[in-house]
């Protein structure tokens, strides 16, 4: 039984946990990395990267093991809402034009393994969280049960939550719900093969009345397909339960027969089960408070179709540690701290979650949205900063000034004498 205390003990080994603990851990902390998962293990997810995320990959030094799984890459998205559509290639970003969605039955092993490749990184699989150790109001370690059953205590200077959209170390810290704004969508996951598309290989995103859907190209020759449908369709959601590929089917049937989505979904075979999650909250909690702190979906879950979550999971890692490293003794500057976290994943974070928390309710497009969508779709410049909002590499306040000048010299140029 180790003594003496790990400077941090982190609970969730997967995107978020693994990506901290591979920072800290680089950063010289002495590190605990703790999931009662075994992997390789799935998890529900959609799994994307951008290429902004993608260069973070490349940073941590882990990019190529990943592209040795040999899942695709690709560097186009084609969107179409109602009759609206804004094809074209994601800006590059820190050097890197190719996206990457990677199944989480690969991504998590090898980030973990990853993790687990610095010296001062101990990682444990298999192993069950069930509590926080305090001494007065500072959380001082983990308690948990070991592969072997037992009881056991792991003390830290500072216990991070990277236990995802349920957190539990979350609710043990007592963590304050800052926002919370709930989805009027049911989700549904489904692997294909044999799925074709039309053109460069791509991401696609469709949103016709109130039907969403999402494809990328994913590991083993396989797409992953998301679906959305409102949560109010009871019956439909009943015979989802029975049904669940049928009821998928029937659903990209009726939802976008005026694209070529169905029919290329027709000729494609599902592989595995369809999996669903029947709503949920955008939410962000408090994000540190005395000896504990939050990352990845713990602290701030969003709906997936702003694909945010991975991107938003490294860039945690990033900021924490940094915040981590300004201070030779943590003790006495926990508020400081955690003002300084929740400043810089605001300033960062906060303007995609307020997207995530509008495109998840179930708000038809009006004429006007579908006239300006279209209108993004014509001009190259405005596609380029409407996908760089994916990318961060624009803000969406960009986007609207382009917007708002093809308008004035298009009503200019109206205006001339002829």
């Amino acid at each position: 039984m180790r003594k003496k205390p790990y400077d941090v003990a982190i609970v969730g080994a997967r995107i978020a946990g693994s990506a901290l603990a591979w920072e800290l851990g680089r950063a010289g902390y002495e590190v605990l990395l703790l999931d009662r998962a075994r992997f390789p293990s799935d998890v529900l997810s959609t799994h994307n990267f951008f290429n902004n995320s993608v260069a973070m990959l490349r940073e941590m030094g882990v990019l190529d093991r990943l592209l040795a799984t040999g899942t695709p890459t690709y560097r186009r998205a084609f969107v179409q809402m109602e009759d609206a559509v804004i094809d074209g290639l994601f800006p590059e970003a820190a050097g890197e034009t190719d996206c990457l969605c990677i199944r989480r039955t690969h991504l998590d092993r090898i980030l973990f393994e990853h993790a687990a490749s610095l010296p001062n990184v101990t990682a444990r699989e298999q192993f069950r969280a069930t509590g926080l150790l305090r001494e007065g109001d500072t959380v001082v370690g983990v308690e948990g049960v070991g592969q072997d059953g037992k009881p056991e205590s792991c003390y830290a200077k500072l216990v991070v939550g990277a236990d995802g959209r349920r957190s539990q170390v979350r609710q043990w810290a007592g963590s304050v719900r800052k926002t919370a704004v709930p989805t009027d969508f049911a989700s549904y996951v489904g692997y294909f093969e044999g799925f074709r598309q039309d053109g460069e290989r791509c991401t696609e995103f469709y949103k016709m009345g109130e039907y969403v859907a999402i494809v990328f190209p994913t590991s083993d020759n396989l797409y992953v397909i998301g679906l959305m449908v409102p949560l109010a369709w009871r019956e439909r959601l009943d015979k989802f339960a029975r049904e669940p590929e049928t009821s998928f089917r029937e659903s990209i049937d009726a939802g976008f027969a005026a694209t070529s989505f169905p029919q290329r979904l027709r000729d494609a075979k599902l592989v595995g089960p369809i999996k669903g999650l029947h709503g949920y909250d955008n939410d962000w909690y408090e994000e540190m408070g005395r000896g504990w702190a939050l990352t990845g979906d713990a602290l701030a879950f969003k709906d997936p179709a702003v694909g945010q979550g991975q991107h938003d999971a490294l860039y945690g890692a990033r900021v924490l540690t940094k915040v981590l490293a300004s201070r030779a003794s943590w003790e006495p500057h926990w508020k400081a701290m955690a003002g300084e976290y929740a400043g810089e994943l605001e300033r960062k974070l906060l303007a995609r979650f307020y997207m995530a928390c509008h495109v998840t309710k179930n708000v038809p497009l009006s004429p006007e949205q579908t006239a300006v969508n279209r209108l993004i779709g014509s001009v190259p410049e405005a596609t380029s900063a409407f996908l760089g909002i994916y990318n961060h590499t624009n803000e969406p306040h960009e986007l609207e000034h382009i917007v708002a000048n093809v308008l004035q010299r298009r009503e200019a140029a109206e205006d001339a004498p002829r």
